[in-house]
């Protein structure tokens, strides 16, 4: 890999001259924002299966973390508040903790197959209420804990970024043989044996059969 020279006199720094390089922001593009989760906002709440959910500590390490279900995983309970279920992980606990120290927090909701995006900006509690985890019960089980996301800003994005990525088109899709795995992804730096990477990849497949809910 070559080496990145960052040369000071071309790094942004303040906002001025990021405006004076790209352009002004256009009033209609403020307007678009709202504090709550408006009718067509809470359809398409309802039909997405997967979003993204960003956080950060009081040190403001950030972490995004994705978060699926069925479509409607995350509840609308009413115009200003989100509920969404935490489904078992890693034990990481990274949103968890990150929310605990400080509580703000972003969503971007995706639907298969529809290029534009919803952000939801917020701010986050945690709660172990079985009034509002017994409803996000799947197969029998529940999750034990949920996050309750007061909303503070919710607006639509376009579709460009999806476009240009092509993220939806089949043809540009590619066959999971031709990524790496998950399990070279969490050993290649520890420099750990085949054998081990092995019993990983065993394991991992263990926790999709077993760990699912």
């Amino acid at each position: 890999m070559s080496k990145v020279t960052i040369r000071p006199e071309y790094l942004i720094e303040d906002e001025s001259k990021l405006r004076a390089l790209c352009g002004e922001t256009t009033e209609s593009i403020w307007e678009k924002a709202t504090p709550v989760i408006t009718e067509p906002m809470q359809r398409f709440i309802a039909q997405s299966p997967f979003c993204c959910l960003s956080s950060q500590n009081a040190n403001k390490k950030t972490d995004l973390s994705p978060r699926g279900d069925p479509a409607g995983f995350v509840t609308v309970a009413n115009e200003s508040t989100l509920l969404l279920p935490d489904r078992p992980g890693n034990r990481r606990y990274d949103t968890m903790r990150n929310v605990v120290q400080s509580p703000e927090v972003s969503l971007l909701f995706l639907i298969p197959g529809v290029p534009i995006t919803l952000r939801v900006n917020g701010r986050a509690q945690i709660s172990h209420d079985p009034a509002l985890i017994e409803p996000f019960e799947i197969q029998g089980k529940q999750p034990k804990l949920v996050l309750i996301i007061h909303v503070e800003e919710a607006y639509g994005h376009c579709a460009k970024a999806i476009m240009r990525s092509k993220l939806w088109d089949p043809a540009t899709h590619l066959s999971p043989k031709a990524v790496p795995k998950l399990s070279e992804l969490m050993s290649q730096h520890r420099k750990i044996s085949g054998e081990e990477v092995s019993r990983i990849e065993k394991t991992i497949a263990k926790d999709l059969d077993d760990s699912m809910y």
